[in-house]
């Protein structure tokens, strides 16, 4: 019905006072809203605290509050009101608060900052948090579910309270669960408080602990500050549950942590694997090949600065086709001439890797070499407050199942793989069938120090990219090679592992270094006891 037929079906008294209503309240708004914005511009920081929350009741003045979070909130003296002023060429291009229409542009003179305190600070934190709390964005709701948290009180409690029947998201559900449930544990109603703490005991959150550690605290003459029995016993048996979770968690950490370290490991020595087991080369140079690929994902991101992903992806196969092409050049310029005599080997291999450190010291400076990460691969997976992932690590350990398959299905599958192993197995017969085992050791040296290649990609992720990135990683590939089985990949990608958990289970109690010695002092011992390692190569040449 229209508003011209209200008024006809009303007596004549009432109908003009339905009208003079609706006359003078309109002003009353605007000239509401017009004062909160002038009590904002002109008033003490009292008064535009009240400002701040009247203003917080409205969703529309969200942008004109994050305006003046933001330090954008201006009074324009020349009009006697409040813009919000962006940096412009001239000073300050304006624009209304609330519309968010542009005004004009002025030099920075002509307006005046509007100044906040830290406890004003704090007060429009929680006036915003409250108004994101209905936003459509889940992350700025979950947001807002922690601003609110971090300075609950009665008002915010009633807020969560209404705002969680409607919740959708998961995430944000359990967030204001668990606030609602901390502040349960305050509540005079002993039930009310035995409820809350038996619900939390199934929370993994680090604000759980320290309530609950709070109910069965001791004060300073020796008595408990929870004068209640129950209470205390319900909370010290929930805080037993969630620390032997939290152990659960530890040992899963350090597990990660350890396999993450010997995916490292599998990468560095899986190339080593090959040329030493295929031809009984020790290339000392091995770690420097392992930088040239390093050094290579470092001139694809400057080739693709804005590009940090795809540059990184591309640099996989450039670093092998790099890292190969530099190994089958040591291969048949200097390898190939030495073959039976290991010590001149080590030697020249030795001074193959002086040569390239310095010839990337001459091209790239002394100085380590910054590689970003790719944003996907940034920050880490947060599991619960106990217990976090970090992506590069993961990504790494995944690349590294990926790198040992394919190599596995090269040496299984293809000709080349054939006649590797035919060689590893018993030189003299592959040769006498007609396999041209120069051709293979060159191609065999090309294949391990392409992988080197494709392992400095990934440690280029994790460590510091310079000349001398190689060198902390050739001693721990032999270990991985000689403590798995010369010559056979499994032995290799287990002892990797094995070798990566046992370092992070060791260096809590004994430190990194102190670590390191303990495993190698047990690798010196266990080969004592079976000299061809974990899985030692088999066939007629294995004794030979």
């Amino acid at each position: 019905m229209s508003a011209g037929g209200v008024f006809k079906r009303l007596p004549p008294l009432a109908g003009w006072l339905l009208a003079l209503f609706f006359i003078f309240t309109q002003p009353a708004v605007a000239q509401d809203s017009g004062s909160l914005l002038d009590q904002l511009r002109l008033g003490s920081m009292q008064d535009r605290e009240l400002a701040i929350e009247a203003l917080g009741s409205d969703s529309h003045n969200l942008k004109l509050l994050q305006a003046l979070q933001d330090g954008k909130l201006f009074d324009f003296k020349a009009e006697a009101k409040l813009v919000v002023g962006q940096e412009s060429a001239l000073g300050y291009q304006l624009s209304d608060p609330l519309s968010g229409a542009p005004l004009t542009d002025v030099e920075r003179g002509a307006v005046g900052k509007i100044n906040l305190n830290n406890k004003l600070r704090g007060v429009l934190r929680k006036t915003i948090a409250q108004l994101q709390l209905n936003d459509a964005d889940p992350v700025l709701r979950l947001v807002a579910v922690q601003t609110l948290a971090d300075d609950i009180d009665d008002k915010a409690v009633i807020l969560l309270r209404d705002h969680l029947a409607q919740e959708v998201e998961p995430d944000i559900k359990t967030a204001i669960n668990k606030m609602l449930l901390l502040q349960d544990i305050n509540s005079t109603d002993k039930d009310q408080r035995i409820a809350a703490i038996a619900a939390l005991k199934d929370l993994d959150s680090q604000d759980v602990v320290n309530k609950l550690q709070a109910i069965i605290e001791k004060d300073s003459d020796g008595n408990f500050v929870e004068n209640d029995s129950d209470v205390r016993n319900l909370a010290e048996a929930a805080l037993i549950k969630i620390r032997d979770r939290m152990q659960a968690y530890a040992v899963a950490e350090t597990v990660f942590f350890g396999l993450s370290l010997g995916a490292v490991l599998v990468l560095s020595a899986i190339g080593l694997a090959i040329t030493f087991g295929v031809m009984g080369v020790i290339n000392m140079a091995h770690g420097e090949l392992m930088m040239l690929g390093a050094y290579t994902t470092y001139v694809m991101q400057q080739i693709m600065p804005n590009y940090l992903g795809t540059a990184l992806i591309v640099s996989i196969p450039v670093a092998f086709i790099v890292a190969a092409l530099v190994g089958v050049a040591i291969e048949r310029g200097i390898i190939r001439f030495l073959y039976g005599r290991p010590l001149e080997t080590l030697l020249a291999t030795f001074g193959v890797s002086l040569f390239l450190q310095q010839t990337v010291r001459s091209i790239f400076s002394p100085l380590n070499r910054s590689v970003s990460t790719p944003e996907w691969m940034s920050g880490s997976w947060q599991i619960n407050d106990f217990l976090s992932l970090t992506w590069n690590r993961f990504y790494i350990l995944i690349f590294c199942l990926l790198v040992f398959t394919a190599l596995l299905q090269i040496l299984k599958r293809t000709k080349l793989g054939l006649e590797v192993r035919a060689v590893a197995q018993n030189r003299g017969m592959a040769r006498a069938m007609g396999i041209p085992t120069a051709r293979v050791d060159a191609m065999t040296f090309g294949l391990g120090s392409g992988i080197a290649g494709v392992a400095g990609v990934a440690l280029s992720q994790i460590t510091n990219v310079g000349p001398n990135l190689g060198q902390a990683y050739i001693v721990d590939s032999f270990m991985v090679v000689v403590f798995g089985g010369v010559g056979n990949l499994f032995g290799t990608l287990v002892a990797g592992f094995t070798l990566g958990i046992a370092n992070k289970v060791l260096e809590p109690y004994a430190g990194a270094v102190l670590a390191k010695i303990l495993v190698l002092v047990f690798i010196i011992l266990f080969i004592q006891k079976k000299p061809r390692g974990l899985f030692p190569q088999k066939g007629r040449a294995a004794e030979s």
